[in-house]
């Protein structure tokens, strides 16, 4: 017979629970607070060459910007044409989108819309019957 050595390593997890007197509104995570008061915003059609810093000085005559970001190929680095804007507060969001949809930026009409949630696809197939019919 062999035998086996089993080796088992302790793990603790520390779960830190919030102060039994603090109010519900500070038991949140910052960032949860800030991120549902927000905005986010779709700006597409972009020109290739248009940068962050001009999405930023375009966006913030219409209010505070918490965020601008332009999409850009993984591998390559160019941008893919599109970006997400996030505003501090939904009337200055909804201006800008009245303000700017259908306008020029760098020599092209931009899309300004509101951001949709992108949709969870699954992983894999949980099925595990690798794609074929079940047997008869």
């Amino acid at each position: 017979m062999s035998s086996f050595r089993l080796r088992i390593k302790k793990a603790f997890i520390n779960v830190v629970e919030p102060a039994a007197g603090m109010p519900a509104h500070l038991k949140e995570p910052k960032k949860a607070r800030i991120k549902s008061m927000s905005k986010k915003i779709y700006v597409g059609n972009l020109n290739y060459a248009t940068t962050e810093s001009t999405l930023r000085n375009i966006f913030s005559q219409y209010g505070t910007i918490v965020s601008a970001v332009i999409i850009k190929d993984r591998f390559t680095e160019q941008s893919k044409g599109f970006g997400f804007v996030e505003m501090a507060d939904e009337q200055s969001a909804a201006a800008a989108i009245a303000a700017l949809n259908g306008k020029e930026i760098d020599g092209r009409r931009v899309r300004v819309n509101e951001a949709e949630e992108k949709p969870a696809r699954p992983r894999f197939n949980r099925d595990r019957d690798g794609g074929y019919a079940p047997r008869s």
